[in-house]
Order: C-alpha cells, then sequence, then structure tokens
C-alpha cells in the first residue's frame, strides 16, 4: 500500500486486502465457495470465491467472504443468499446474518425492501442459481409535455418540460423529515404536480427523483417519512407516489435520486458506465451502466464496507464499522479533523463542522489541506474496490464535501492512487458536474424517466 492517510494511518482499505489475500490463496491449498443474492423478481447476484481448505485459515477467509456478501447487499439488495461449498462459512453467515446475529440490521432492512424473511440456504452445485441479471431501460425520453420532480429534505422542485426544454421550475421549502402525518407530502407533492401541469396544454408523463430504496415505483425506505407511524407508512406511504398519479391521471416512475443524478451526468456527457457519488450528509450513490440502463441494484454503498481495519469507525445506525458513510460524507471530514486534532464547539451541527475545515482550507491551511487528501486516498483505494461490482467510464462527484477546494486536492489524490496501485483502472474519469451538466440537471432527467 503506498498511500497512508496522514490522518487515519488504521486505514486497511478493502481492495488492498482482497489483492493480498487472492495471491496468497492461489498459492495454497484451496476451494471454490460460489454464492447467489436474490432480490425481487428472481434476479440476482452471483459471485465464487476461493478459499483456504485448511481448517486453521478458514476464519481468515470468512472475515473477507462476509465483508464481500455485505457489500453486494448493499451494491445489489437482496433478501436471500444461497451458498455452495464451505460447510463452515455457511453456517458462519447463517448465524450472522439472521435477526438476533451481527448483521441484524441488515437482515431488517433488506427484510423491509423486499417484503419477504431473510435467508441463507446451503444449496449443492446442481441447485446452484443461475445467473438472472437485470437491465433496466432508464430515462432518455424528452418527447412530450412531462413533469419532472425532485423530493429533497429541505426543498421539492418541480419543472414543466415540453420536448426537453423546461418552460417552468419552482423550488419550494418544505419540511418532510418532520412531518408526522402523511398528509403533509401528499399534498405537498400533489400540488407541485398541479402546479407543473399548469404550465402544459396536457401531461404526458411525471418522472419522480427521490432518496431513498423504490421497488416497482413504490417507497420501500425513504428518510421524507421518517417520522411517519409505522401503521400508516404501510396504508399511506409505501404507494404515496402511484396513489396520486392514479388520482390525477399521470403515468408515472419513481427512482433513486442517486440514479438520477448519473442519468443527467450521462446525458450530459453523453457518456455511459457513470457512477455518481455524492458526499454530503451521507454517502448517496447511483450507478447508469454500460448499456445506458439501470442494473435494478440498490446502491446504498453508505452501508458498504470500504476499511478492514478491526478498529474502524463505527456507523451509529447500522452498528457496523469500515462503512461508506464514515469516509465519504461530512462525517468522514469531521473524523479526520479530529483525528488531527482539531476542536470543534460542540454544540454545532456535523454540517457546521464541516463549514469549519472548509473555512481551514479557504485560508490555506495545511491541516485542512491534508484532510481532503486524505479522502482523496480512501477515494483512489475505494474505487478499486467498487470497480468489483461497477463497470466505472466516468465518476461524478457531488456534495458539500466536494466543494471549493477541495475538488482538486479530493480529485488529484485519486487519480494518484489509481494510477499508481491500479493501472488497469488510471483510465477512469473523475469529474465534478459543471454548468452542462447542471443545465441537464435533475429535474429535466427526472421529467424523462417515463416513457410515454
Amino acid at each position: 500500500m503506498k498511500y497512508v492517510p496522514e490522518f487515519d494511518k488504521g486505514f486497511s482499505p478493502v481492495s488492498e486486502v482482497l489483492k493480498a489475500y487472492r495471491k496468497d490463496v492461489k498459492n495454497a491449498p484451496h476451494e471454490t465457495l460460489k454464492i447467489c443474492v436474490e432480490r425481487n423478481k428472481g434476479y440476482n447476484y452471483v459471485f465464487s470465491f476461493d478459499v483456504y481448505k485448511e481448517e486453521s485459515k478458514l476464519e481468515i477467509s470468512y472475515r473477507i467472504v462476509e465483508r464481500m456478501i455485505k457489500a453486494v447487499l448493499w451494491v445489489a439488495g437482496g433478501y436471500k443468499i444461497y451458498i455452495c461449498g464451505s460447510d463452515y462459512i455457511f453456517d458462519r453467515v447463517k448465524k450472522d446474518y439472521s435477526a438476533s446475529g451481527a448483521r441484524a440490521f441488515d437482515v431488517d432492512f433488506m427484510s423491509t425492501v423486499y417484503e419477504r424473511p431473510f435467508e441463507v440456504v446451503k444449496v449443492s452445485e446442481k441447485d446452484f442459481p443461475k445467473e438472472n441479471k437485470c437491465s433496466l431501460k432508464i430515462g432518455g425520453h424528452l418527447e412530450g409535455c412531462r413533469i419532472g420532480f425532485d423530493a429533497g429534505g429541505s426543498d421539492r422542485k418541480v419543472s414543466a418540460v415540453i420536448d426537453g426544454k423546461v418552460v417552468y421550475s419552482e423550488e419550494v421549502v418544505w419540511h418532510p423529515k418532520l412531518s408526522t402525518d402523511w398528509r403533509y407530502q401528499y399534498d405537498g407533492i400533489k400540488t407541485a404536480f398541479l402546479t407543473a401541469a399548469s404550465k402544459m396544454p396536457r401531461v404526458d408523463a411525471v418522472g419522480v427523483s427521490s432518496a431513498g430504496v423504490y421497488i416497482d415505483n413504490k417507497i420501500m425506505v425513504a428518510s421524507l417519512f421518517l417520522k411517519i407511524p409505522e401503521e400508516d407508512r404501510e396504508k399511506h406511504v409505501k404507494t404515496m407516489y402511484l396513489d396520486i398519479a392514479k388520482e390525477l391521471g399521470y403515468k408515472i416512475d419513481v427512482e433513486n435520486d442517486g440514479d438520477v443524478t448519473a442519468l443527467a451526468g450521462a446525458m450530459a456527457l453523453k457518456e455511459n458506465g457513470v457512477l455518481g457519488i455524492a458526499m454530503g450528509t451521507s454517502e448517496a450513490v447511483g450507478y447508469i451502466n454500460k448499456d445506458g440502463n439501470l442494473n435494478g441494484w440498490i446502491s446504498e454503498l453508505a452501508f458498504a464496507p470500504v476499511d478492514m481495519n478491526p478498529d474502524a469507525m463505527q456507523d451509529e445506525w447500522s452498528g457496523d464499522i469500515g462503512c461508506g458513510v464514515k469516509y465519504f460524507s461530512q462525517d468522514g471530514v469531521i473524523k479526520l479533523a479530529e483525528s488531527a486534532g482539531i476542536k470543534f464547539d460542540e454544540s454545532l451541527s456535523p454540517a457546521e463542522k464541516l463549514k469549519v475545515v472548509q473555512k481551514m482550507l479557504a485560508e490555506g491551511d495545511g491541516i485542512a489541506k491534508q484532510i481532503f487528501d486524505d479522502i482523496g486516498t480512501y477515494l483512489g483505494y475505494t474505487l478499486a474496490f467498487y470497480s468489483e461490482f461497477y463497470d466505472i467510464n466516468v465518476l461524478l462527484l457531488l456534495g458539500r464535501v466536494t466543494s471549493g477546494a477541495a475538488t482538486d486536492l479530493i480529485v488529484d489524490k485519486a487519480k494518484k492512487v489509481l494510477a499508481d496501485e491500479y493501472p488497469e483502472l488510471k483510465d477512469i474519469k473523475i469529474i465534478i458536474p459543471d454548468e452542462s451538466i447542471k443545465r441537464v440537471g435533475q429535474s429535466i432527467a427526472a421529467a424523462s424517466l417515463t416513457e410515454i
């Protein structure tokens, strides 16, 4: 490992651990473990992994296999894990990925998203599932009269788009995360649709970009409805977008905002294989594949592991350590700053603490420069791991962490890590959105989602 973050000396990137493990296991007695993670409609993610035959080394294999399974769950999503191979590893996975196991958070989340009990099953070679990939056409439909809606946590944006041109756009401040009454969100969304509709002769389609996990246009998990009581979520929230569309007679498509951001970048850049990473309150991710389509994956990489250091920082929500949210968000900056000896006023919010470091950077502070250089180190090694799953031509970097002078520090260091450590990935283009991408914007990309 040629590059070590100055303020996180224990950083042990999954990509480097994998590289060393694969080299070692290849030269030792080993067997192949086959794993399939199944999600909705029978789609799945299949991969194989060599594990040591020697019993004393199976714990080493398990540690890495478990991180790979965890990553696949948060990259692709799934509620059922098939394992063909080692009984030891199967038993450990089944124990950890249970309602009372170490990965109980993951089990509960995936059960909620896919509305199925979570399972880990052992299968023989002949019963191992065949790979069933998904490639869903997304966006690029600009003809006709369309509404594009972007549901943010602090404001909602809506645009009326006719044949690819925005004829009306507005932003309205709202506070969906504070509301305990589902009617607040319902009325706000419906009002936005009707406002945009009033600016066009008709409405052919509506496209929605919204944070969260969506399956078949249903709201499975979304922070916009954080305080809505459970019984109302099931009855009124899950199908809210569909219900509003039905009431108004609109055709609708709802997608994760990360995927729509990646789509906006793909449309503006005229490129496919676009991975978008937004570093803000958390790590938000979207991906447009090499065919210009979606893989049908959840891409919730905030919970995917990036660091194998056993002393890595814990994520308060999932209870796991070494996951992306603590590396590619304002939390990552704060963690490094505190490690560097910066003392924050504890009355400050995380966003305000980030601003303190950014102000230091703007004033030329060397410690602040090193913090964002360290973020770039994180990113370079993590891109190598993300490339295990995503075929990346372009990385689109967004979010308040990447603003100002931090941009060049993060990008330059990430490129250096890739060039020196992973030359096969050195051609990945790392782009910060410019005005051409912003002009396409989330609203036009959202409006283009639905095929007429």
